[in-house]
């Protein structure tokens, strides 16, 4: 089984004003002269780790990382105002031209898959292939399963979901507006506490064995207020797409070479989504991983993920 490839330091660090109000945190690593690859992150609003850098083998890998909106240490922090798909999208051809890339491999999970894939859509002739994981789609049903009483993760968690709605004091209609509002109020105590029980509930599920740290680990008060704050936003606006919007327009896509991992025990992102994106584009290899849920980081998941950008080196290297 492949694990991580050893830790390694970014070679270039810079930030980048993508308007007058955001500045993205963007970092390089790897080969200067390798394969040019972008990593997605989750959330949206989960942001980079130095452990993203270790799916790829940095010899022949250029591999490029950034905090998306708000996220990490890009800046204003959490920040919703002008933070929506189409302009990420942008950020990313900005990020582009910035570094002087051409084209690129695009890797990304959970909402990093989302992106890529609209991304790819978007702007099919900078796309050279895609490595993605744990696939949303952010449709209704998607959003669905995740966060509503009847949806599948409360079925399956539900003392875990009996924690995540306690801010809601009872109410859970319309439970994504009611988080909104706690996550967007003046005081600060009540933003708090919602953004740690939005960050918990999602870390929690999102592997198939428990963390003994994960309300410690999720909870963290920093992370935690972005991921719930620029997650909430984007999904009670539908993540600023049309619905089924990636399934329609797959067409677009069906010439890249791509690769999809998805956890069999996936929880928050079921995997019936992954095989309905293959059932509209067979070329799609898609890998559902036994032993895993929906974190990058579990064992099974790690040794498809590096496979795969070990295969998709080989193919981007032939003329």
């Amino acid at each position: 089984m492949r694990t991580l490839y050893p830790s390694i330091t970014a070679y270039k660090q810079q930030r980048l004003s993508v308007t007058e109000r955001h500045q993205l945190y963007v970092e390089e690593s790897g080969n200067p002269l390798g394969i040019p690859v972008v990593v997605l992150h989750g959330g949206p609003g989960a942001g980079i780790s130095d452990e993203h850098r270790r799916f790829f083998d940095p010899e022949i890998y250029r591999i490029i990382l950034f905090d998306q909106r708000g996220a990490g240490q890009s800046t204003p922090h959490a920040e919703l105002a002008d933070n929506h798909t189409q302009a990420l999208i942008a950020d990313i051809e900005l990020v582009r031209e910035a570094l002087g890339v051409e084209s690129w491999l695009v890797f990304g999970g959970s909402w990093g898959s989302t992106l890529a894939l609209c991304y790819a859509i978007e702007h099919t002739e900078r796309v050279r292939g895609l490595v993605l994981r744990g696939l949303f789609l952010a449709r209704q049903q998607d959003l669905h399963w995740l966060y509503q009483p009847d949806g599948g993760a409360a079925q399956l968690f539900p003392d875990y979901y009996r924690d995540f709605i306690a801010p809601l004091e009872g109410d859970t209609r319309h439970l994504l507006n009611h988080y909104y509002r706690l996550l967007t109020s003046s005081n600060e105590l009540a933003r708090l506490n919602a953004a740690r029980a939005w960050a918990i509930w999602e870390g929690r599920i999102s592997t198939l064995l428990p963390r003994v740290d994960a309300q410690e680990y999720y909870g963290e008060t920093h992370g935690a207020l972005a991921l719930a704050r620029i997650e909430c936003h984007y999904f009670i606006n539908n993540c600023f797409i049309e619905e089924n919007y990636i399934v329609r327009q797959i067409n677009k896509l069906r010439q890249l070479p791509a690769v999809l991992v998805h956890g069999r025990y996936d929880a928050i992102c079921k995997p019936a989504a992954a095989t309905e994106l293959a059932a509209h584009w067979p070329e799609l290899m898609l890998q559902i991983v036994p032993g895993a849920g929906h974190s990058a980081f579990e064992p099974r998941i790690i040794d498809a993920l590096v496979k795969a950008t070990d295969q998709m080196a080989k193919e981007l290297a032939q003329p």
